[in-house]
């Protein structure tokens, strides 16, 4: 099996993720209300997450590109640049983004938005500088593929669900550890109740946060392959990426928050030699693995 014949599975695995991902939010808000006999914590949780979910989805992009310090870029001080996204978006069937760069040596690029006709691509000072142009055509079809396959939207959603659920589990934590909810005629199974509650409280965060890196993950292998078939020349990417990997600084306004759109670790190269358990808390795949699939898909 080559990366394009996994498109659409990596696309049905995501959309599993992220039903799975609500199940846990319904789950936790279910058990806040049912040990505290309050119904009115769980359509809190419901009403809250849905207000985050419709602010995520109509200012994430400006938020996204105002924290990574992205400034709009015209098409006479970049005209390669635009020359590039405007062929690559006419060949893949979507309106042009708007164009931004950071000022950063590191090599890096992403692309945010809610949908392809709202869409913002960033590239770095440093990318521009540091590869040629069949390189920056393969970066730039890569940050296309995830405009077209809308998971920008998707990895944006699960970012928000995610925090909504780590400040539930805290607020658990906090009322349990000070005593908080305690029901009197709840003598018998009360303190069964306090413990799978903290559990709950602790795990959920995990949980919640590896399958955004899990989704994370499979949308970069999935742009790796669309971009790849949109140039029709896997190389370009391939080699782009190993110079992205031999940088070895990483970008001086990294950010926890945004670390998962860019095309690298904004944050330094992936390690050759990484644990399963490191594996798991990896925000990218590594860049070997994705060089490999590239130039395998490439001879096959």
């Amino acid at each position: 099996m080559t990366l394009y014949t996994q498109q659409d599975s990596n696309i049905a695995k995501t959309w599993i993720l992220m039903a799975l991902f609500l199940g846990v939010i319904v789950g936790v808000g279910y058990f806040f209300s049912y040990y505290y006999r309050n119904p009115s914590i769980l359509y809190f949780a419901f009403f809250f997450s849905l207000i985050m979910n419709i602010g995520s989805y109509w200012f994430s992009d400006k938020i996204t590109l105002a924290v990574s310090r992205a400034k709009p870029i015209s098409k006479t001080e970049a005209p390669d640049l635009y020359n590039i996204v405007e062929n690559l978006s006419i060949t893949a069937g979507l309106p042009m983004p708007k164009i931004y760069i950071i000022n950063d040596s590191a090599p890096n690029a992403f692309a945010t938005g809610r949908n392809k006709d709202h869409a913002a691509m960033a590239v770095t000072s440093g990318l521009l500088e540091m590869m040629n142009k069949t390189e920056l055509e393969g970066v730039i079809a890569h940050e296309l593929s995830h405009i077209g396959n809308r998971d920008i939207l998707i990895s944006t959603v699960v970012v928000v669900l995610v925090g909504l659920v780590t400040l539930l589990s805290d607020f658990f934590l906090r009322i349990s550890f000070f005593g908080g909810g305690r029901s009197r005629d709840r003598e018998g199974g009360g303190g069964v109740l306090v413990i799978v509650g903290i559990a709950l409280a602790i795990l959920t965060p995990i949980i919640a946060t590896l399958i955004q890196l899990a989704i994370s993950r499979r949308r970069e292998s999935l742009a790796d392959a669309s971009g790849a078939l949109l140039t029709r020349y896997p190389e370009g990417l391939a080699s782009a990426l190993e110079k992205i990997a031999g940088y070895k600084i990483p970008m001086k306004h990294a950010n926890n928050a945004t670390a998962h759109l860019y095309i690298s670790n904004p944050f330094g190269p992936d390690n050759r030699r990484i644990s399963a358990i490191a594996r798991l808390f990896l925000t990218h795949p590594p860049i070997e693995e994705r060089i490999t699939a590239l130039r395998g898909s490439e001879r096959g």
